[in-house]
């Protein structure tokens, strides 16, 4: 397999950014396993980088791994990217990895917004470990999973850790379909997905009262 795509600053997942190299030097060191890098990696990101659904600009330079460590925020895929850049830092192969889910996480308030219990592209990360690639999802930072009585997400770098195990009956996220694997960001293929599943935001109007910014598109 040819790893070096999985390797090499993108776009999108700007691994030589100063500020992510130092951000990923904080979170774990060369002294530790691959694997051990990987989860320190994991829990720096899910929990420093606050989830937020309602900032999201269709500009393909207000997207970057470097951008959302800036903010502190980020949607799933803005905190993947910063997983993924920060694996990269370390020499890790690291790639993207997106579907459609139904998130019982989620409020009504962004149910109605989006007109749909589906979320099209939910971003998430994958780590090749000891000769395999595991996921990960680093979206829900554990202050969030505490508010809605859920518990966050744990990894261990040997098994896939994407799917919020059940709560009193309840099963938290269900993955519907796949786009599959992706070594950068693929902007135009999310935009056009968005138009697809949710039109009604793309109408003139739309924007008003919620922070996404469809300007670019």
């Amino acid at each position: 397999m040819d790893f070096e795509k999985y390797l090499t600053p993108t776009r999108f997942i700007d691994s030589d950014n100063p500020d992510v190299i130092v951000y990923a030097h904080l979170q774990t060191n060369n002294s530790k396993s691959d694997k051990q890098k990987a989860i320190d990696l994991y829990y720096a990101v899910r929990d420093d980088i606050l989830y937020d659904p309602y900032h999201l600009i269709l500009k393909p330079e207000a997207i970057s791994a470097s951008q959302t460590l800036k903010r502190g925020t980020g949607y799933c895929i803005e905190k993947s990217l910063l997983l993924c850049a920060a694996g990269r830092v370390f020499g890790i192969p690291s790639r993207l990895g997106f579907s459609i889910v139904r998130n019982h996480l989620s409020t009504e308030k962004f149910r109605q917004m989006l007109r749909s219990d589906k979320f099209v592209f939910h971003g998430y990360n994958e780590f090749w470990l000891d000769n395999k690639w595991v996921k990960c999802t680093p979206a829900f930072n554990k202050s969030l999973c505490e508010r809605f009585g859920a518990e966050a997400l744990d990894f261990d770098g040997e098994h896939n850790s994407i799917f919020h195990q059940y709560e009193g009956g309840k099963l938290y996220m269900e993955y519907l379909h796949e786009y599959g694997q992706f070594a950068d960001f693929p902007f135009d293929l999310f935009v056009q997905e968005l138009k697809v599943h949710y039109p009604h935001l793309f109408e003139s109007g739309a924007k008003q009262g919620i922070a996404w910014d469809f300007a670019a598109s």
